[in-house]
């Protein structure tokens, strides 16, 4: 059964909502700061921190996209974006799932890219597992 995880925008999350494009843009950078470091450090490990290339199809316009891995330890992760209403509300968030012959590589960096999304977005992030980490200032 697919493991789905969520990213949702909440009140004091930097943005209200998403698009595909701006996403898409976030992995983008976070692999881009992993070959700079990778750089410093005169290793090549930027590959080994993303290896995945971002991949969509037709049916999937506009609604997900998906991160076909480069090498036999990663299959794929699929990424979307939605919406739910919450007491009168439109909460927006972006969904990662992982389908059913997923590894446990793609958990582990579907988890990795999860955390650092929700760091960086100030969101909450709903695990694979179940489990809630609040990136979200809250009083």
């Amino acid at each position: 059964m697919a493991q789905s995880a969520y990213i949702k925008f909440v009140t004091g999350s930097q943005v209200p909502a998403l698009t595909l494009d701006e996403l898409k843009d976030r992995l983008l950078h976070y692999r881009e700061q992993l070959s700079l470091t990778a750089k410093q450090l005169g290793w090549e490990y930027d590959e080994a921190g993303f290896p995945y290339t971002i991949e969509t199809k037709p049916e999937g316009e506009g609604k997900w996209f998906y991160l076909k891995g480069i090498n036999p330890l990663y299959k794929y992760i699929v990424i979307g974006v939605g919406s739910e209403r919450v007491q009168e509300e439109d909460r927006h968030y972006v969904q990662v799932v992982l389908p059913d012959d997923a590894t446990h590589g793609d958990k582990s960096k579907g988890n990795e890219f999860c955390k650092y999304l929700g760091k960086l977005l100030k969101a909450e992030l709903h695990l694979f597992n179940g489990r809630i980490m609040y990136f979200n200032p809250r009083k």
